[in-house]
Parts: structure tokens; C-alpha cells; sequence
């Protein structure tokens, strides 16, 4: 025999105020009236556990997504409906439910959750028997399951754009990479020091890569000042140009003064034990996560290879030679990437130090890199445009490539972004 229990949903605050009791829990709040002395028991005992209840007040909590509802067997829990915000109202059961294409299926601590960005609630699955059922949406589970959104009628994500344009996982991430019914800021999400006591942080300079360092020239910022064009021009005259003129490639003077006025490191300190520095371009936190790698083709003055911009001390360093597998194939697929299906002069990859940042951001810290990504482009972008250099951002690349090339493990050195550097082919 099936029955239900309930229990207040996790992050729900009471406040006695002149209208009476007010529920919150961000970022929904419900005013309840004044109550009677059993109704504010019964409000204790809910949020002391899972209980058997009834009546107008539990209708009305159930009604406004403040109530965990666990399906029991025979005094056994199932499943539970952890809601993130006020249910709708019970739909029919489709002639033909499939499983939503948003819904993933994850574990948290002993339980399985399948969940939707799209979805008004979590389900925990208790009983691993039911796995199947929340798979192939079937038996019992099933008008919980189009209740909650995780199944769906037959063809109704597909006949729509808005639907149909999300990839699951670009919806998932944006999802969970922004506040909403989750929870705020500080609460599991954002900057909160997560890994302060558990990890030690990562260092502002990467470690190196061995082989001698080249040594690039430091341009005169105060002349540049001078000659440099308006950023209203700069602005104004930036363009993608994605072709390079070979006969006159760029030279390593012109990449080294690139790669100074973008990417340098201009100061590095240390407060409460991290190490941050700072650039041209903003980082949230200061961490500075990203690194850049350029994979050179043809650069005067510099031998074809792979190498990592080293910022503190404004050197290359060699990386890997030109003619390793994976450094041909991340300058064959930026070619293909740019639709010219011609390799740039100079590639640079852009890399995440992910513990740099994820050390103290939850949620959000691989959103925030890939914002820093943009910044980082628009700042290559602008000076480029001021250095007369045919400049274009890549919107992918090869990230297997890249961890073959360099030999870090992506999960603590990952590429995110390339763009491509060389000279501008003569006007004809």
C-alpha cells in the first residue's frame, strides 16, 4: 500500500510579522496568516521530519512548493518530489510519455535525483528498483513524473524552437550556472572559499614547462601612448579577419608585444594565504586563471611549435615541436574552425588553471571563465586592431588536442578558448 509523507523543504525560514506567519525561502515567500497553536506545532514538526499529515494548512504548504513529498510502500520510501518552486497543477498522463530529452540522473549522497533545468522539482529515487521506471517512464512513478516534467508527451520538445534549440547540456549549465530556485548567493553558490581548509590553493604561476626560455622584447608603453590609435578608432576599426598574409608573417617582436600589453602580469601579492596577480584584462577574484599557449606556424624570428606564455617573466617556453600530431591538428582545426579552412601563423590557445578559480567559486566558476574568456578576446581584439594585426576569435577548438599537446590533465588544466594572430593580407 502506497501512502505519502511530508516534510518542510530544505532553506525554508519563518517570521512572525503583524499579518501573521510568513514563509521564506529564496527567493519565494508566502504570508500564511495568522495560525492556530496546533498549526504552528504541526509547522515544527514538519521541518523536524517526514510525517503523515493532512488538512487545509498542508494542503496549502503542498500547494505552495514548501512541502518534500515522499511516496511510500508499505512504510518504505520510494521516492521523493523536492521542490524548487510551486508546483502546477496535476497534469493528465500523455498517451505516449517518453523521458523529457532536459532530464539527467545523477547521484547525491545515497540517492539517485533525476532533475530538469525545466522540471518544478527534484526527484530522489530510493529504491533503486525504481531506476528503471524513471528511465522508461512506466507503472506508478509515471503521473509524478509528468507532474514533476521529467516525462513528457511524445514529440512536444521537439515541434517547437524554443525547445528545440537548447542542447540538455547547454540548458543544464545555464541553468545551474545562475541564481534562481536553487538557492543565493553564499548559499553553496558563488564566491564562498568551498575548498578553504580541505585543498590547498594553486599557485598564480603554473608549473613550468622545461627547455629554454625565449626572451621577448618589452615594448615602451609611454611611446605607445603617443602613437597608439584612439580606442574610439580602435573600436570602430575592429574587424575578424581570418587570412594571413605568409610572404610577410609576424614577427616575434610584433607577438611578444602582443602578448605583453594583453596578458602580462603587472602585480602578484598574497592575502590569507592565495596568491593572486593582476593583468591588462579583469578577472573575477583576481585569480587569473587563464593561461595562453601560442601554437606558431609562421612567426619571424621563432621556430614552428608550441609554446606557453609565461607572464610573469614575459618568456616563451617550448611546449611541444611542430611537427607533434596534436599541435598540427590544433592549427588544422582552427582553419576548419574559421571557415577557411587555412591554418593561422599563430594560434592561441587559451587555457583555465580550473583550480585557481573553482577553489573558491561553487556553481558558477566555469561560467566565470568562460566569461574571462570574452574579456580576454576583446582585449587580443583591441590591441591587435592598435598593432595593425589580422585578429579573429574562434568559437571552439580541440580540446583533446590540446591536452595531448601539452600533457596536463584536463581536469586541472583545460583549453577554452583559441584566436587566431598573423598578419593582414594586402588589400587588393
Amino acid at each position: 500500500m502506497t501512502g505519502e509523507r511530508y516534510e518542510l523543504r530544505a532553506g525554508v525560514h519563518l517570521a512572525r510579522l503583524d499579518a501573521g506567519v510568513r514563509l521564506f525561502a529564496w527567493p519565494h515567500a508566502e504570508t500564511l496568516g495568522e495560525l492556530t497553536r496546533d498549526e504552528l506545532d504541526l509547522l515544527r514538526d514538519l521541518a523536524a521530519g517526514p510525517r503523515t499529515a493532512g488538512g487545509p494548512l498542508v494542503e496549502r504548504l503542498r500547494a505552495g512548493g514548501w512541502l518534500k513529498i515522499t511516496i511510500t510502500r508499505d512504510g518504505v520510501p520510494l521516492y521523493t518530489l523536492a521542490p524548487l518552486r510551486p508546483p502546477p497543477p496535476r497534469p493528465a498522463v500523455p498517451e505516449r510519455p517518453v523521458l523529457s530529452r532536459f532530464a539527467t540522473l545523477r547521484r547525491e549522497g545515497d540517492a539517485l535525483v533525476a532533475g530538469s533545468p525545466l522540471a518544478w522539482c527534484d526527484l530522489y529515487v530510493h529504491d533503486p528498483g525504481l531506476v528503471g521506471d524513471v528511465v522508461r517512464p512506466g507503472g506508478e512513478v509515471l503521473a509524478d513524473l509528468v507532474w514533476a516534467g521529467l516525462a513528457v508527451p511524445e514529440e512536444a520538445e521537439d515541434r517547437e524552437l524554443r525547445f528545440r534549440q537548447w542542447a540538455p547540456h547547454e540548458l543544464e549549465f545555464h541553468d545551474r550556472s545562475r541564481v534562481g530556485h536553487r538557492g543565493y548567493l553564499g548559499d553553496g553558490f558563488g564566491g564562498t572559499f568551498w575548498a578553504r581548509g580541505r585543498f590547498d590553493p594553486l599557485p598564480a604561476r603554473p608549473r613550468p614547462y622545461p627547455g629554454r626560455a625565449i626572451e621577448l622584447p618589452t615594448p615602451d608603453l609611454d611611446e605607445l601612448r603617443l602613437k597608439d590609435p584612439s580606442l574610439t578608432d580602435v573600436l570602430e576599426g575592429r574587424r575578424s579577419v581570418r587570412e594571413h598574409d605568409d610572404e610577410r608573417p609576424i614577427t616575434l617582436d610584433l607577438l611578444g608585444e602582443l602578448l605583453y600589453r594583453t596578458a602580462r602580469v603587472r602585480e602578484c601579492w598574497t592575502a590569507d594565504g592565495v596568491e593572486y596577480t593582476r593583468k591588462p584584462y579583469p578577472s573575477g577574484g583576481s585569480v587569473y586563471e587563464l593561461e595562453i599557449y601560442p601554437v606558431v606556424r609562421n612567426v619571424a624570428g621563432l621556430e614552428p611549435g608550441m609554446y606557453h606564455y609565461d607572464g610573469h617573466d614575459h618568456v616563451l617556453r617550448p611546449v611541444r615541436e611542430a611537427g607533434h600530431p596534436a599541435v598540427r591538428r590544433l592549427l588544422t582545426v582552427a582553419g576548419h574552425g574559421a571557415a577557411t579552412g587555412r591554418r593561422p601563423q599563430v594560434l592561441l590557445a587559451v587555457s583555465s588553471r580550473a583550480g585557481r578559480l573553482l577553489w573558491k567559486y561553487e556553481g558558477m566558476g566555469y561560467a566565470l571563465t568562460l566569461k574571462h574568456v570574452g574579456v580576454l578576446y576583446q582585449t587580443l581584439y583591441c590591441v591587435a586592431t592598435a598593432m595593425g594585426l589580422a585578429a579573429c576569435g574562434l568559437g571552439s577548438g580541440d580540446s583533446a588536442a590540446f591536452a595531448e599537446a601539452t600533457g596536463r590533465d584536463p581536469l586541472e588544466e583545460c583549453a577554452v578558448g583559441e584566436f587566431m594572430i598573423g598578419t593582414a593580407e594586402a588589400p587588393r
